[in-house]
């Protein structure tokens, strides 16, 4: 007697099974009206093609997949024994720099010249964006070395400001604030130069991985540092100065958001705080508006502020006083 027979015959009953299954299951696509909803949403993808002025095949949008690729290489150009490959050697560094720059700055191009031929609606064989994505892809690489001396002033403001850090190395491989800074440097430059959407995407990729949210447009001097950092919102006109230390949920807002005659936001205007040098933010402090923070100044924790401060000012909380009252006289 064959001993897998039984088993073979088995095995066809519950193949047999699982095909009626799948086969009930695809008919039913018809009970929940599929080929419909297809053509329902076919419609309204071009009705939206024809309402922005998008009615040939639309330009592919930049890469958040490939832009993160990019970012990972750059940060290990530009730390190849942190970010880097484990195993280097003092001779093999330059060799993987070189290697690692040339690919993600091929890949960097290709992401630039999409973002322009979207914005100016051409097609992929335009000369034009072609000639100008080589063009911010070369000064954005001439920028990095000045990005690295940024970053390191960043590193060591972390060290110095933080009694739990215990080398610039953990600091620099762990800590979710200069991850974000390091993103935040990189799409700066790429804002300046003239890709504000590569840059909002490098934005965000950071704020989704460390839940700090520093738009691309802030410009933030020397030796900043988020401590913690989870919440921390960086409106896209604040101006940070040198020295800077914020803690977790800290906002730097704007406090309303101006509207033309006709009702549509206002875009583009300076509605952001301006912080100068050495002033530290902690946490859940909420400030608005195109005020200014004078140098040397503590704003303490759940302070919300939408007025200047002198230089060397100490804002703290207000507090409700309880006396006890005399002859039943109030206060």
């Amino acid at each position: 007697m064959n001993l897998l027979s039984h088993v073979d015959i088995t095995t066809i009953q519950e193949a047999r099974q699982v095909v009626m299954t799948d086969t009930s299951f695809s008919n039913l696509k018809n009970d929940w009206g599929i080929d419909s909803l297809v053509t329902d949403l076919r419609n309204l993808r071009l009705q939206s093609l024809e309402i922005r002025q998008r009615r040939d095949k639309p330009p592919k949008l930049p890469s958040r997949k490939i832009l993160q690729d990019i970012v990972e290489g750059l940060s290990a150009a530009l730390f190849p024994n942190r970010l880097g490959l484990p195993y280097l050697n003092d001779e093999g560094i330059d060799y993987f720099v070189g290697h690692k720059l040339d690919i993600v700055l091929r890949e960097l191009h290709q992401e630039i010249r999409r973002e322009l031929q979207f914005i100016s609606g051409h097609s992929e064989n335009d000369t034009a964006s072609r000639e100008q994505a080589i063009e911010i892809t070369r000064k954005f690489a001439a920028r990095l070395p000045e990005i690295r001396v940024l970053l390191d002033t960043d590193i060591q403001a972390a060290y110095e400001g933080d009694p739990a850090a215990r080398s610039s190395d953990e600091i620099l491989v762990c800590y979710p604030g200069i991850t974000a800074t390091i993103h935040h440097r990189l799409a700066h430059v790429l804002y300046e130069l003239g890709v504000p959407l590569i840059a909002r995407i490098i934005a965000e990729i950071a704020h989704s991985a460390t839940g700090i949210d520093i738009h691309p447009g802030a410009q933030i001097g020397e030796s900043f540092f988020i401590d913690h950092g989870t919440g921390v919102v960086i409106g896209e006109t604040c101006i940070i100065g040198r020295k800077v230390r914020l803690y977790q949920a800290v906002t730097l807002g704007a406090k309303r958001f101006q509207k033309d005659e006709n009702g549509v936001l206002v875009k583009g205007n300076a509605r952001h705080p301006i912080v100068e040098d050495d002033v530290v933010v902690y946490a859940g402090a909420t400030i608005l508006g195109r005020i200014t923070i004078g140098c040397g100044s503590t704003i303490g924790g759940n302070v919300w502020l939408t007025h200047d401060v002198p230089p060397g000012s100490n804002i703290t909380q207000s507090f409700v006083r309880s006396e006890p009252s005399e002859g039943g006289a109030g206060h």
